[in-house]
């Protein structure tokens, strides 16, 4: 490239946040915003340049309705009512669309003073779980919005697609960095980018919160980092305490990805957990290892005496914990961690009954609580916890703002013991940055909420 990754951030974020050139020379989005300047730099880097919305171009292209091209080709030349209302159309026929609203709420600010935030997730490469993050980003603005902004100042989102790439991560926190009139980011996905992003952060001043992040070591990332998951301290604890209390086994075999931080991290607590309870890991299986087989690890398993199972897999190796989990055919009982909660493992059918997933919110888990019911109603059916942290990121976010909308002013009162109410129960940290609620335990039964016939349920006590 023509320029390094910093000057190429610096020179995007400049352009997209003051409203620069984007298409045709039109200004737009926040010309007249406080903090905002006549943008005077032309768009040279199209690739990093496509990672950042506000409004101007699509980053989800697997859903473009013929309203959203419109609405695209308003925003370029000027039209921002025919733009709005074309969004409008659009979340008509397809209700369930994040991005669409994110943008529409940016519209509908055009003009006023806005206090702005950014939203990283990995749609290049995990499209499933940035639409889940998203849901719970525009859930939130929407709702602040609607309600008359944060203290009658509507809240603006950029959205950024990072890939989930460490690299990227680092370089979009730069350009987040250098925007002063970003005062947070929600973000990032898995606890590598994240901790990749939470140097530039912690060295930038910029709060972040990670809805998703749980590896440990994150805790200790600094003072501008939070997280609204809980970590894997809380998870892996759970675990080791249910198979030890619940299923009354204590020999274990551990599957995790030796080149992921969260799968190491959970990997790591379940470990020193049971061990400290008179368990025993008797054997590990690394997912990325060259000549991994599930079927023969599940022999050289039962072979060591393992009781129970234990998979902690990231995103990068589910097909191989999938693996796992039908050649097991339940023979063993499983134990996980968040990352294993997603869809397609209900296709694994009678296979995956019974698994036993440590997560920190389930749309089931209190039935008193207001925000899965909104949340069915604005996307037209459940969602699940990426969803609800992201929600709560944002939440915790605009309440911050609301007591000192600034950088420094919003790190402190995040701090605060008692913060503010989220999907479900209040929203506290620990000095750590990390959220102060337990993990949820769910398990996998036959039941009509999915297509698959199975369903995630939590675990009666």
């Amino acid at each position: 490239m023509a320029r390094n990754l910093k000057e190429t951030a610096t020179l995007l974020l400049t352009l997209v946040l003051t409203g620069g050139v984007v298409a045709g020379g039109v200004l737009w989005l926040g010309e007249r915003m406080q903090g905002d300047e006549s943008a005077t730099v032309q768009d040279v880097d199209g690739a990093f340049d496509s990672r950042f919305s506000r409004g101007e171009r699509w980053l989800i292209t697997d859903n473009i309705t013929p309203e959203k091209q419109a609405a695209q080709a308003a925003i370029a030349a000027g039209d921002l009512p025919t733009a709005i209302q074309q969004l409008e159309a659009s979340l008509v026929k397809q209700p369930n669309d994040p991005e669409a609203l994110i943008y529409l709420n940016n519209l509908r600010a055009d003009g006023q003073l806005v206090h702005r935030i950014a939203t990283a997730v990995p749609i290049g490469s995990s499209l499933n779980a940035a639409k889940e993050l998203l849901r719970g980003v525009a859930q939130s603005q929407n709702q602040i919005n609607q309600g008359g902004g944060i203290k009658g100042i509507p809240l603006q989102v950029l959205v950024v697609n990072d890939d989930n790439d460490p690299a990227v991560v680092q370089a979009v926190a730069q350009a987040l960095v250098e925007q002063p009139e970003v005062l947070a980011v929600v973000g990032h996905f898995g606890s590598d980018s994240s901790l990749a992003g939470a140097e530039v952060y912690e060295a930038g001043q910029l709060v972040m919160i990670s809805p998703t992040s749980t590896s440990v070591a994150l805790s200790t990332a600094g003072d501008y980092i939070f997280r609204t998951v809980p970590s894997d301290r809380f998870a892996g604890s759970a675990l080791a305490r249910y198979q030890l209390d619940t299923l009354q086994t204590t020999k274990a075999a551990v599957f995790y990805n030796a080149e992921s931080n969260y799968s190491q991290s959970l990997r790591d607590v379940f470990m020193t957990d049971l061990a400290s309870q008179g368990g025993e890991v008797v054997t590990e299986f690394n997912f990325t290892a060259p000549d991994f087989n599930a079927e023969a690890a599940l022999n050289a398993a039962r072979a060591n005496g393992a009781e129970t199972l234990m998979l902690a897999p990231n995103s990068a190796v589910f097909e191989q914990m999938v693996a796992v989990v039908t050649a097991n055919q339940g023979a063993l009982p499983i134990l996980a961690g968040d990352s294993a909660y997603k869809p397609e493992l209900l296709a694994t059918g009678e296979a995956g009954t019974g698994i036993i997933i440590a997560v920190p919110w389930h749309i089931l888990g209190d039935p008193d609580a207001t925000f899965p019911q909104v949340a069915r109603d604005l996307w037209g059916g459940d969602v699940n916890w990426r969803t609800a942290m992201a929600y709560d990121a944002v939440q915790a976010i605009a309440q911050g703002i609301a007591i000192a909308p600034s950088r420094t002013g919003l790190k402190e009162t995040l701090l605060s013991t008692t913060f503010t109410q989220g999907s479900q129960g209040e929203i506290k940290f620990l000095p750590s940055g990390d959220r102060n609620q337990a993990v949820q335990l769910v398990t996998i039964e036959p039941g009509t909420r999915t297509q698959y016939g199975y369903e995630f349920v939590p675990v009666t006590p």
